[in-house]
């Protein structure tokens, strides 16, 4: 009989990063029931509402779905639904099915996350019809593949790897049917920063290799050599979640030479203060009348220390680096 193997600091830190996970999903699913934003499957993947979140948490949860949706949607127009997506990191996120919703899928969808994360997904899938009906819609052979760690239909795949595996990572998506000719699009929210400098590295380069046309939007800390950046960290090293790669998330400078220096021709990044003065600023007021917010200076912090950048290579002239908000 093999011996056990020890549990080690590694294992306990994965452990940690899969948590942020919940934390997201349930996070939103409050937002959610407040009204900051209309997701009617974020149900299926959340129990319940949950304890009350504080105000600025939830705008700072809108801020972020509403900034990546913009990114994202634009990217997907701009090539007439002809692209793929890569979700990197995408715990029980539902955008396949929003998208779905809005007539704005692409050839095909891909999500990838810890092997644990995707089996509870998958399993979300089979035993919510109204998750699972999307899928059935969108799929039109006899070739669904479906086992505890990944699922692959027509138009969407969810696969389990560990993003720091890169040949791994490679050859699961090739099995799965990437296609490295289509415009592609991938998205990575607070994923990056749990990798070390060389490991986020070795994916941006692997990603800005395979792919002549692409995006790569990535939403996550900045600013994090201040005080209020440095009690982030602690408030995360508390919990056992430690952020390998907070040295890319300096300021916003460095996210974009993170880019710039692994393949990538174009890169832009704002703070998410300036992201959220910029979304429809009709649906921004509607917004901030669901709750009273007391403490706009803490809001203003919290956003300045979050970023969205993004990147791009553009071979087929698509105006990619046109994009922004």
């Amino acid at each position: 009989m093999a011996a056990r193997q020890p549990f080690t600091y590694m294992d306990t830190a994965d452990e940690a990063v899969r948590a942020t996970c919940d934390d997201a999903t349930t996070g939103k699913r409050f937002a959610t029931s407040k009204g900051y934003w209309k997701d009617p499957y974020i149900q299926y993947f959340a129990r319940s509402v949950g304890e009350r979140k504080a105000p600025e948490i939830n705008r700072g949860y809108y801020a972020r779905v509403k900034g990546v949706n913009h990114l994202l949607d634009a990217f997907i127009r701009n090539s007439e639904c002809n692209c793929q997506v890569i979700n990197l990191g995408a715990g029980l996120d539902t955008t396949f099915w929003r998208l779905k919703d809005e007539n704005l899928l692409p050839k095909k969808f891909f999500e990838v996350d810890f092997p644990t994360v995707v089996a509870r997904k998958i399993h979300n899938i089979k035993t919510k019809p109204p998750l699972s009906k999307h899928l059935i819609e969108t799929h039109s052979t006899d070739s669904l593949i479906l086992d505890t760690q990944s699922l692959d239909s027509d138009r969407y795949c969810i696969i389990g790897a560990d993003l720091r595996d890169i040949s791994a990572l490679d050859e699961k998506l090739k099995k799965f049917h990437l296609n490295p000719d289509l415009p592609t699009v991938l998205l990575s929210e607070c994923v990056l920063v749990y990798m070390t400098p060389s490991q986020s590295s070795n994916l941006l380069r692997w990603a800005a290799e395979i792919f002549h046309t692409a995006m790569f939007i990535n939403y996550e800390q900045v600013n994090m050599s201040d005080r209020f950046g440095q009690v982030m960290i602690e408030n995360l090293l508390r919990r056992q979640c430690s952020l390998a790669g907070a040295e890319l998330c300096q300021s916003l400078d460095t996210q974009k030479e993170r880019f710039l220096k692994t393949g990538w021709e174009h890169a832009d990044a704002l703070d998410m203060m300036t992201v959220y003065s910029m979304l429809p600023q009709d649906d921004v007021a509607r917004m901030e009348c669901l709750e009273f917010l007391d403490e706009k200076e803490l809001l203003q912090q919290l956003l300045q220390h979050y970023n969205i950048c993004w990147a791009s290579k553009d071979k087929l002239n698509l105006g990619l680096s046109r994009l922004s908000f």
